[in-house]
Formats: C-alpha cells, structure tokens, sequence
C-alpha cells in the first residue's frame, strides 16, 4: 500500500489491456475437454489481462460434466470446493430445485442475484480462488451475467481514497453469520477481509452486495469503505461491466471475478449451468 510507484506501473499496464466489451473476453474453442494449443494460449492470455474469458464452444447442449472439469484441469484446476449445493463430484447443477436441501438458497431459483464474488461464506483456508461456469441449457427469457474484474474495483477504490483500501483489507472487516437450520450449525460463522493480497502478490476479492445477514466492522473507515464500494456498484454505467448471456457450450472461466445474475423465465426451457469451484487460481495468471 505504501508503494505508489509500483502501483502506477502495475495500474497503467491494467487499465490499457482490460476488455471494454464483452467480444474481446470470447474465445472460439471446438471441444473444452480437449483444447488446442493455440485455443488454450488464446483463454489463457485473456484470463492474464482480465482474470476471465468466456468459451464459446460447439458441444452445445451436452450435459456431460466432464466438460467445465476437464477444462479446468487443463489450467491447472484441481481442487474443487465440496459446497453443501453441490453434487458428489463437487460440481455444481445450477437449476431451479426446490428440495429441502436448496430450498432458500438464492441461486436455485430464478430471481436476480447481487453483486458478489463465489464463496464469501467459506472460512479463510477454504476461499475460492478460481470458478468456472458452463451452461448447458440457458433461461427462456433473462438471466444475463454481469462480470467485474476485481482489480478495477481496487483500482476505483485505491484512486479515490487509500485508506478505503486499508479498510477493506481488516482481519475482520466482513462477517457473515453462522447457517443454522432447525439448531443445527450448517456453518459457522465467517469472518475475514474483503481484499486481500496472496503471496504470489496476486488480488483476492470476498465480497457481497447483501444487505441482510452481513455484519461489517463497526468503525468509520468501514463504514466509509462499504459505501463507496456500494456507489461503485450503483454507478454500474461508469464500471468496466461486462455482460454476457451465455449459450448452449459457453462457459466462463475466470478468477473469481465479480458476477451478478438477472431474473430470468425458464418456463419451457430449464435453465441449467454446472458450476466448479476451485481453491487454487488459474495456472499462469
């Protein structure tokens, strides 16, 4: 934080290779399981510039889900986070279920989901560093992504005011309460930063738009920092924001960048996405 020259370099170099439109983060690719040399370069320099890319594969509707993890293991993507959502392998079906087991869970429905980066809630040895998102069926109707890269957000932030960095990067700065369900703790509570730094001195975001069910350190600089965090969002039209309504074979794969979700109607056309979830970043980026 105290280093201004390091960081006008780093900023320069961020701001004159991020994608401005959603075209640039698309990468054609015939089969995710078995990509090309020149199809792998291709997503891996757009995940270097951007901490993403979007596939746009010819599977199609293929339910295989050896398609997102074969992917990710093609980047170095091994371990997968067993979330209490997610099948036996540790992937993710995205749908509409309303099963005791994903009953109030947002995501298993079709209204719109806030800001946030995957995996808020995990506890700090556990926090996702890499997703991957691949759709096999989209919505009839809505359910556009929006994607941020989180270094644009610090880089808004850190322009504006260091300390609302400072802030953000407390031990303690965000909280979200146990998940207890008829008395039993499904997980405990999880308290940590919102920014931090690994120590490849690689940006790692755990961040939620919620309003409920999230506790923020009670002092001012805090205070101070979620707002401007929250102007940031609001003032969506002023952000680098990119969106993306995937089809049948797309995927994002990305470093746990930033993503929202917009309602969508999927009567006569189940929306499925699988969803992987890895606690490593992508190999190379």
């Amino acid at each position: 934080m105290d280093d201004n020259q390091t960081y006008a370099v780093w900023r320069e170099k961020k701001l004159a290779h991020h994608a401005r439109t959603i075209d640039q983060l698309i990468v054609q690719v015939t089969d995710p399981r078995r990509l090309t040399d020149a199809e792998h370069a291709a997503v891996l320099h757009c995940c270097q510039q951007n901490n993403m890319a979007i596939y746009a594969s010819k599977t199609g509707d293929d339910p295989d889900k050896d398609i997102p993890k074969r992917l990710g293991e093609q980047f170095g993507l091994y371990q997968r986070d067993h979330n209490p959502g997610a099948d036996e392998d540790a992937v993710t079906s995205i749908c509409v279920q309303s099963d005791a087991l994903h009953r109030g869970y947002i995501p298993y429905t079709n209204r719109a989901i806030a800001w946030h980066t995957d995996g808020y809630y995990n506890a700090p040895h556990r926090q996702v560093r890499a997703f991957i998102l691949h759709c096999v069926q989209p919505a009839n109707k809505g359910g556009e992504n929006g994607l941020i890269d989180p270094e644009n957000i610090y880089i808004r932030l850190r322009d504006r005011d260091p300390n609302l960095i400072r802030a953000l990067m407390r031990q303690d700065a965000m909280s979200i309460p146990a998940n207890v369900s008829d008395g039993r703790t499904l997980r405990p509570i999880s308290i940590g930063p919102v920014l931090t730094w690994d120590a490849n001195g690689k940006l790692h975001m755990r961040y939620t738009d919620r309003r409920r069910n999230v506790i923020w350190h009670n002092d001012p600089d805090t205070s101070a920092a979620v707002a401007a965090l929250r102007e940031t969002f609001d003032a969506v039209d002023t952000l680098p924001v990119l969106r993306s309504r995937l089809e049948p074979g797309w995927g994002v794969i990305c470093n746990n960048v930033l993503h929202a979700r917009e309602r969508f109607d999927d009567d006569g056309s189940p929306r499925l996405l699988y969803r992987a979830r890895y606690y490593n970043r992508i190999a190379g980026t």
